[in-house]
């Protein structure tokens, strides 16, 4: 079973409404899908979130690194079959993620998107060859799972609108994006909306210093939330042993999280620290269990995650994993058409009331991609041969 050929699309979908948050503002997705086709005819799709502010990778250095890296090292090589050591089996194929002297110094962290792209479509075509789910390679231990709500960083009236929004999705957990002068007025309207018995949480997106960073936190934390996500931010983790002794909830580690590296040099805060396990932006299924792995040992919490404006092709992969890790603490995204305006997926894997989902059980990621969808929203298409 060889892979032929490949395909990169670059996915541009509008958004229902925009979304915002301390570093950035989005209308539509950004996301690199990759497309592959096995001797048999066989076809699987996978998709990577290219973020510049977290991993330093963009749409088109995504399409180079798959067109210049992964592809040539991956065209012809036969590919293992659907089963426990099917993950292990695609990592000896894929080359690292690690960037170069150069890159490293434009601001590159890891090629991860690039990777998770082409890792999920091989995944999803060697499931789809065998007729059996990527849940066979994953070893599911759960099958219930119960998504979270999220608030952009908005006016506090707006805000109170898309609690009321939250509530009547019946959604137990909610997080809240924060990072300007409103925060506190805006973290306690949504705590009223949405009452005491909804776990909330706070996002800065690490727009703080280490003293904005304190002072926030322990006035939020009067407010009832239960975690603060990248309070200060990849430049500033030097600062992070010194904010969680100032602090009494966990810090949930995003964009300070991208690399192994990261979990070992943050793991020795046991307790104190999260991890937040997004697929794209750590690189993959793969990636993200060596880094589950880290957490684990070191006592450390599991959150996992989604990027912004993921399609049912990510989103699948992080119910996926999120079947996997059955202790993970939160779980985010299966937005689908709540935030898109419409999907590559011939059903959604959207949540439906209380943020209720179902485990995923069709053939490869268990998402049938309509490719009509794919070619109308597509930026740039480049075949590989």
């Amino acid at each position: 079973m060889q892979v032929r050929r490949a395909e990169i699309l670059g996915l541009r979908i509008p958004f229902a409404q925009s979304f915002s948050h301390g570093t950035m503002r989005r209308a539509a997705s950004d996301s690199v899908v990759v497309r592959v086709l096995l001797e048999d005819g066989t076809v699987g799709h996978g998709e990577g979130a290219p973020r510049s502010y977290v991993t330093g990778e963009t749409a088109e250095s995504v399409r180079r690194r798959v067109r210049e890296v992964l592809w040539p090292a991956l065209r012809g090589r036969t590919l293992p079959a659907c089963g426990p050591g099917t993950l292990d089996a695609l990592s000896e194929l894929l080359p690292d993620a690690e960037p170069t002297v150069a890159e490293r110094a434009q601001g590159v962290v890891a090629h991860h998107a690039a990777r998770c792209a082409l890792e999920l479509a091989l995944l999803d075509a060697v499931g789809r060859n065998a007729k059996r789910s990527v849940g066979a390679c994953l070893s599911p231990a759960t099958e219930a799972f119960r998504y979270g709500g999220v608030i952009e960083l908005t006016s506090v009236e707006a805000s109170v609108a898309l609690a009321q929004r939250v509530r009547a999705l019946g959604l137990t957990d909610c997080k809240v994006k924060v990072g300007d002068e409103r925060d506190l007025e805006r973290v306690a309207a949504v705590r009223e909306v949405l009452g005491p018995d909804v776990a909330l949480r706070v996002d800065a997106n690490g727009v703080w210093d280490l003293e904005t960073a304190v002072a926030r936190i322990q006035a939020l934390t009067d407010l009832g939330i239960d975690c603060c996500e990248e309070p200060l931010g990849r430049a500033r983790r030097s600062e992070l042993a010194v904010l969680v002794h100032e602090i009494d909830v966990p810090v949930l580690l995003d964009e300070s999280l991208v690399t192994l590296e990261d979990a070992d040099e943050f793991a020795p805060l046991g307790g104190a620290v999260w991890f937040d396990l997004r697929v794209s932006k750590c690189g993959g299924l793969a990636p993200c269990l060596a880094l589950a792995r880290v957490a684990r040992a070191a006592g450390v919490g599991l959150v996992v995650g989604c990027q912004v404006g993921e399609t049912s092709l990510l989103a699948a992969a992080g119910r996926h994993l999120a079947a996997h890790l059955s202790d993970h603490l939160r779980l985010e995204g299966s937005f689908g058409t709540l935030l898109l305006s419409t999907d590559v997926a011939r059903e959604t894997v959207a949540f439906g009331p209380g943020g209720a989902a179902p485990a995923l059980g069709g053939p490869g990621l268990g998402v049938d991609v309509l490719d009509a969808e794919l070619a109308r929203h597509a930026a740039f298409r480049e075949e590989l041969r």
